[in-house]
């Protein structure tokens, strides 16, 4: 039967990070380990983006149902016994990691995918002013993807300049809720224009019905208005894609499911992060092997990455190797 541990850590940032609600400088994730005999499973999740208590909080919840993770329990009972979010997520990636050890097969045998293959990940620009974005445009203007973060102010202004340095690279734009939706029908067509592919949940989690009329040119995705499989019902009527992450579902076991569920209904995939090292990144990237855009570059915003990180050549985002996860 596994031996639970539990692991607050904090990772620097390379600089700040900045979102239309938060800035940060450390990632705060916690780690979980489950162990049998000389075999570790492992697996990441980060609680909260800028308040390092709420990693005590997670942990808590973890630890109160540690009898039950110790006697051995399933991916699938798994589902059962935490809510959706990030402690059931790092609990289930570690679970998945452990399978893997045990059985000596990789994470694509073990859960029956094809073969994994690199796929190309978007670097993400986050708000700061205008000249300082476009300065950190051009240094990456030979990425193939670039996702944007905005909040309500110079939106166009900013994308223009984006855009004039690296005029190659397909645009994502990522509002985190700052916008309305006068303030999208506007926006939306002049992105176009740019060459902006798709705008993430311009609009706050719950005051985005007004979405349903939306008939804009550049196609929206859902990030915090579409959680696990409860949420679809309500996406598919306001958006084209889904942003998956792991610390939303809960893990990968619904990711997985998740995403299968979309496909079905029509809804395009996107499988997104957190602020994290590899070792969160790894389990993300077998569900990003179905989406469409990928965001995955936690590492890459890191000061630096764990031991035994992925590699990232260019805009090529590698799977993880055993030492690591999976």
């Amino acid at each position: 039967m596994p031996k639970l541990t539990i692991r607050l850590e904090t990772w620097p940032i390379a600089g700040t990070f900045t979102i239309s609600r938060s800035s940060a400088t450390e990632s705060y994730v916690l780690v979980v380990e489950l162990q049998e005999g000389n075999l570790v499973g492992r697996g990441e999740c980060e609680p909260d983006d800028t308040d390092p208590a709420i990693g005590h909080i997670v942990a808590e919840q973890i630890y109160a149902v540690r009898q039950q993770i110790e006697q051995g329990i399933s991916q699938k009972e798994l589902l059962d016994l935490l809510p959706r979010g990030p402690a059931r997520n790092a609990v289930d990636c570690a679970l998945w990691d452990l399978a893997c050890k045990k059985q000596g097969k990789p994470i694509e045998a073990v859960t029956g995918i094809p073969p994994l293959k690199p796929l190309t990940t978007a670097y993400t620009i986050s708000i700061d002013t205008l000249d300082v974005m476009a300065e950190k445009a051009a240094l990456n203007k030979n990425r193939a993807l670039l996702k944007i973060k905005l909040n309500a102010d110079e939106c166009l202004a900013k994308i223009n300049a984006i855009h004039a340095a690296a005029p190659d690279a397909k645009l994502i734009v990522d509002a985190n809720e700052a916008w309305s939706l006068t303030q999208l029908q506007a926006l939306a067509p002049e992105m176009a224009q740019l060459g902006v592919a798709m705008i993430e949940q311009p609009l706050p989690a719950g005051n985005d019905d007004g979405l349903a009329t939306y008939a804009g040119p550049v196609p929206l995705c859902a990030d915090e208005s579409c959680l696990d499989r409860t949420s679809l019902a309500f996406v598919k009527e306001r958006y084209q894609f889904i942003n998956i992450k792991l610390d939303k579902t809960g893990g990968l076991t619904e990711a997985l499911l998740l995403a299968e569920e979309a496909e079905k209904m029509g809804l395009r995939i996107m499988v997104g992060c957190m602020v994290g090292t590899s070792l969160a990144m790894a389990p993300a990237l077998i569900v990003a092997q179905k989406a469409e855009f990928v965001d995955l570059d936690g590492p890459l915003l890191l000061a630096k990455d764990r031991e035994n990180g992925m590699r990232y050549e260019n805009s090529l985002v590698y799977p993880a190797t055993p030492a690591l996860w999976g």
